[in-house]
């Protein structure tokens, strides 16, 4: 066994020293024997192979060192993305505020005869917001029962209870809320509206007590005809979307559409006659 030991390293031995020798002549030589250039292709590749290797590991050490800064660059790049998404949500919302406030002051300039405060809807009153809801003024605002509120799209309801810092508003929707209503293109008053809810469930308007001659279309416009002294006059409720026969009672109803969306209520305008001793429209 030491015997084919010692005979490997001494042929190794031999072969390296070779190897140098050809190397040390051709240096000295332009044209290169068989032996050399063999040998000399052998030495690349091996010199390519370990140039290869030594660029992969040089890459992926590098990914391994750079990765600390690509993710520091993600974090920093998604923070910027969240911020100029949160200014982006804050710029809608303020261009919608400001939308409703010039709508609202150009509503107070259409209608001076009354003074108005603006309130926002902070809650709903039961289970439901289309039945009523929970505005953010009271009797130290000079809330009283009986208000009529609005917005600029058209009439909301009214206020049928108070406190100190809140108000509770029923809202037309409700079945509870009758008001006067009138035919915009006649002026001329034509029956009581009440809150609806259609077979789907939508929450309409119902305008009762129409004769059966009386010529109503769809697309009218009913408005508050003043009546009874309880609602303003001319304050918009919504428009006409159908006709409800009821040949039994020789009379006819008509749908509405009401022109305030109560699932989207946010913010209202309470109506105060300039004389408040008594509440009378």
């Amino acid at each position: 066994m030491t015997f084919f030991k010692n005979k490997l390293a001494v042929t190794i031995t031999i072969l390296s020293v070779s190897f140098l020798i050809l190397i040390g002549v051709s240096v000295k030589r332009e044209s290169l024997s068989m032996v050399e250039s063999g040998a000399g292709s052998t030495l690349n590749s091996a010199q390519g192979l370990i140039y290869k290797a030594g660029y992969a590991i040089k890459d992926s050490l590098g990914f391994v060192f750079n990765f600390t800064n690509v993710k520091k660059e993600n974090e920093t790049l998604k923070a910027r993305n969240d911020e100029l998404e949160q200014k982006a949500i804050e710029r809608d919302s303020l261009m919608k505020e400001n939308e409703a406030l010039r709508e609202a002051l150009n509503y107070k300039n259409q209608y001076t005869e009354y003074n108005y405060i603006g309130s926002n809807v902070i809650g709903r009153s039961g289970g439901n917001f289309l039945n009523g809801f929970i505005i953010d003024r009271g009797t130290k605002d000079g809330i009283k029962k009986g208000m009529v509120v609005v917005t600029p799209k058209g009439l909301v309801g009214q206020v049928t209870s108070t406190a100190s810092n809140w108000s509770k508003v029923e809202s037309l929707s409700s079945e509870n809320i009758a008001v006067s209503g009138m035919l915009e293109s006649t002026n001329e008053t034509i029956g009581i509206v009440r809150g609806y809810k259609d077979a789907n469930n939508k929450f309409l308007a119902k305008l009762y007590y129409l004769h059966q001659d009386f010529k109503i279309n769809k697309d009218d416009v009913i408005l508050t005809s003043g009546s009874g002294n309880l609602y303003p006059k001319n304050i918009r409720i919504g428009k006409v979307i159908d006709i409800e026969e009821d040949k039994g009672r020789i009379m006819k109803n008509a749908i509405i559409e009401p022109y305030v969306d109560f699932n989207k209520l946010d913010q209202v305008l309470v109506v105060v006659p300039k004389d408040i001793r008594e509440i009378k429209y």
